[in-house]
């Protein structure tokens, strides 16, 4: 199930089923399935831990894809402050699992991409949602 926080928020929500390094995995997996570059892999949580902290598990990933991303650089150059397209995982205290990303519409809005160009973000929403057993 996803859900869009907030009206201002900007964000979707994705409960998932897997732990937060197996939900990581399987949307990057599930990415270079389809020729999505991976860019990086942010684990916070192994962060925190080599500065002597703790934190429940929490990773970002970071991935795009040139051929979709370019249009929208070259349509406005401040949506490279939202690309490469980002998904956040992390554990709550409870132990549920939570993925979030980009509301590809909020996107659009904030830095006034017409619609025509929706398609170039928002092509991965069925891969994320995938990748959480949604």
């Amino acid at each position: 199930m996803s859900s869009t926080v907030g009206a201002d928020a900007g964000f979707v929500r994705i409960a998932s089923r897997y732990s937060v390094p197996e939900t990581v995995t399987r949307l990057e997996a599930l990415l270079k399935e389809h020729g999505i570059v991976i860019f990086a892999r942010i684990d916070f949580c192994a962060d925190a831990a080599r500065a002597g902290l703790t934190m429940q598990p929490e990773q970002l990933l970071l991935f795009g894809n040139p051929k979709a991303g370019t249009p929208l650089l070259q349509s406005e150059p401040t949506v490279g402050l939202d690309l490469p397209l980002k998904a956040l995982v992390w554990q709550d205290a409870d132990g549920g699992v939570t993925l979030a990303y980009n509301d590809p519409q909020y996107v659009l809005q904030r830095h006034g991409l017409p619609q025509t160009l929706r398609a170039n973000i928002a092509g991965v929403i069925g891969l994320l949602q995938r990748a959480a057993g949604a």
